[in-house]
């Protein structure tokens, strides 16, 4: 049985959930170094519901790796969604600002 963690100051709560949505999401940047910019840059950009999806981001070999889960699936569906428009956004940046530009 999963158990789904909160916290609201001093106070701890879990309770069971049945079943969670999950998904993950992999985007080969082809270097280390543009793959370590977005997951810093993305890094900040907290969950607005931390207690209905968790979010963990990890860099491996060039490639963003990035795993959610939620407690139902339209939240995984909002924050998947919501977490693509940045990262498409901090992409296009890299892509046209990146590495090597002059400044």
């Amino acid at each position: 049985m999963t158990l789904w963690g909160c916290s609201d100051k001093n106070i701890q709560c879990y309770f069971p959930l049945v079943e969670t949505q999950k998904s993950d999401l992999e985007v080969d940047f082809g270097s280390e170094e543009n793959a370590s910019i977005i997951y810093a840059t993305l890094m900040v950009d907290k969950e607005l519901q931390p207690d209905k999806v968790k979010r963990l981001m990890t860099v491996s070999n060039g490639k963003l790796l990035v795993h959610f889960e939620a407690i139902e699936a339209r939240f995984l569906r909002a924050s998947f969604s919501a977490f693509v428009d940045v990262l498409t956004l901090a992409t296009k940046t890299i892509e046209e600002f990146g590495p090597g530009m002059e400044l």
